[in-house]
């Protein structure tokens, strides 16, 4: 069996920053077993899987998948946003537009030309359901997996741990044993974005930790913004926001906040492109 694979860096417009996902177009699905085998082998924090939906000659519909390297996830956005860049570049889709079909719904991805502001050039926007947070006790764990304890803890899907300062999040040291032991797919950290005499390059920062699903600390989170856009969209008052991960790696986000709905754009960079052969 030969399968085609894309190796492609989202949320940056620079080859080795963002966060790398593997894409895996396919005709049919493969067995799940064998998909996670792929996503292991890649060691990415996600191998993103997707097919035409039937009946379409022309599809801009698919169903969609992602795996990270112990298990299958139910909402990704920087390998949703790197098949929707294989699908307009790779694969032909003539479109402006693409819809994909997962566990959590329909997710649309646009591609949109920036001719200013804080990006420029191509950027892909996905349309991702707004997941809110509500404030919570802070747990004892959330402060020892961080090493550090923020001013306000909230919880959605993922706790969000609020700090005062850039600094405080880029000096957090995480303890992966604690961070696993909480009951959330993972633990975002975030602060207002640094300002300087030019005035702030971005609205806020964060980090992402998801231990349990073989990822410490995650380069670039488009889903974290789900909970990150509706809670600054409140703290600062207005519903376009921009954003940098504060990852080794790095990366940039563009958001909107619609209610029910966050709009989350970047822009991805190809790296590799080949073959998958699995004997038969």
């Amino acid at each position: 069996m030969r399968l085609p694979i894309h190796k492609l860096d989202a949320f940056t417009g620079t080859v080795f920053a963002g966060n790398p996902a593997a894409v895996c177009p396919l005709e049919r699905w493969l067995d799940p077993g064998l998909m996670q085998k792929i996503a292991t082998e890649n060691n990415l924090a996600e191998t993103a899987f997707f097919v035409p939906r039937p009946g379409k000659g022309t599809p801009t519909a698919f169903d969609i998948r992602w795996f990270s390297p112990v298990a299958e996830v139910d909402l990704c956005g920087h390998a949703t946003l790197a098949s929707a860049w294989v699908l307009f570049h790779r694969r032909g889709l003539a479109s402006d537009g693409v819809t994909f079909e997962s566990q959590s719904g329909s997710l649309a991805v646009t591609r949109k030309r920036v001719s200013g502001g804080r990006v420029a050039g191509e950027m892909l926007e996905l349309d991702f359901p707004s997941s809110p947070a509500e404030p919570c006790e802070t747990p004892a764990d959330l402060v020892l997996g961080l090493g550090g304890k923020p001013r306000e803890a909230l919880r959605a899907r993922d706790y969000l741990a609020v700090f005062e300062t850039e600094d405080e999040v880029r000096a957090l040291l995480p303890k992966a044993e604690a961070l696993d032991r909480l009951e959330a797919r993972g633990v975002i950290a975030t602060a207002p974005a640094a300002r300087s005499s030019g005035g702030a390059a971005h609205d806020y920062v964060l980090r992402f930790f998801v231990p349990h699903l073989g990822v410490l600390e995650d380069p670039a989170t488009g889903s974290a913004h789900c909970t990150l856009a509706p809670y600054w969209a409140k703290q600062l008052g207005r519903t376009r926001l921009g954003a940098r991960q504060l990852s080794a790696r790095g990366a940039e986000f563009e958001c909107e906040h619609r209610g029910e709905r966050v709009g989350i754009a970047g822009r991805v960079v190809p790296f590799l492109e080949g073959t998958i052969e699995i004997p038969g």
